[in-house]
């Protein structure tokens, strides 16, 4: 290997603005493009895993991965490759601190208002948006508490955190073009059985829903690179500056 460069396994590790489709890109201002970005290793890592589960090749698929973290990507799987996302930064559901997708003209309004600053604007959308702006809070096992305490407001905040990730759900099953072979979903949050149920409300009549909990992005890393010396997938080789960054 040349010195100065690290190998990377291609589907584990790199970024799935690379394998979108092109029409995905598009925002509907030429001035931004949707960056995509998204929990790619454990999002792709868990699409394996139900690969191998169901003792089918993994690029034969057609998988809607919902990764619910504290920011919520949800990823349409095809052949292989992450051909659309929603960046959780700034699309899709909200989440425990994020807003997501917010109506646009509001927004605006209130950057321009002059009662906020930059910053400001910022830790709304991301670290103080979704569940902590609703409800102080962004532990969804407190919310939980609430729920069960008779709080309205937090069951409110809660069935409408999970009606949105079941449209964002529904919207990736188009990118699949029908015929889904699972929604999986993954990520901390799908810990609690009370979202995994209220998702599954919305979205089990598409295709069969399967849970794995947690992150598995570490084992991904190592199961990425042994693949490539297997010989069983491409890598890239990039400057490890270029890696750092």
């Amino acid at each position: 290997m040349p010195s100065g460069l690290e190998l990377r396994p291609s589907s584990s590790i790199r970024s799935p603005v690379n394998e979108r489709s092109e029409v995905a890109r598009l925002s509907g201002t030429h001035q931004i493009e949707r960056a995509g970005f998204c929990r790619a290793l454990n999002s792709k890592v868990v699409g394996r895993r139900f690969a191998r589960e169901v003792s089918r090749p993994y690029e034969d698929l057609k998988l809607v991965v919902a990764h619910l973290g504290g920011g919520i990507c949800i990823s349409a799987q095809v052949g292989g490759r992450m051909m659309d996302v929603t960046d959780a930064q700034e699309e899709g559901s909200f989440s425990a601190e994020r807003s997501g997708a917010v109506p646009v003209c509001q927004l605006t309004s209130l950057c321009f208002s002059g009662q906020y600053a930059r910053v400001e604007i910022e830790r709304m959308l991301v670290g103080e948006g979704g569940l902590k702006s609703y409800l102080g809070t962004a532990d969804l096992i407190e919310v939980e508490r609430r729920i069960e305490a008779g709080d309205e407001q937090a069951r409110l905040v809660f069935d409408a955190m999970a009606y949105q990730i079941a449209k964002e759900i529904g919207g990736m099953a188009t990118v699949c073009d029908g015929a889904l072979d699972a929604i999986v979903l993954t990520g901390g949050m799908a810990h609690s059985k009370r979202l995994v149920e209220a998702i599954s409300k919305h979205v089990a009549w598409i295709t069969r829903v399967v849970v794995y909990a947690g992150e598995e992005e570490l084992p991904a890393l190592a199961a990425g690179a042994l693949r490539v010396l297997a010989g069983e997938e491409a890598h890239e080789l990039e400057p490890l500056g270029a890696i750092a960054a």
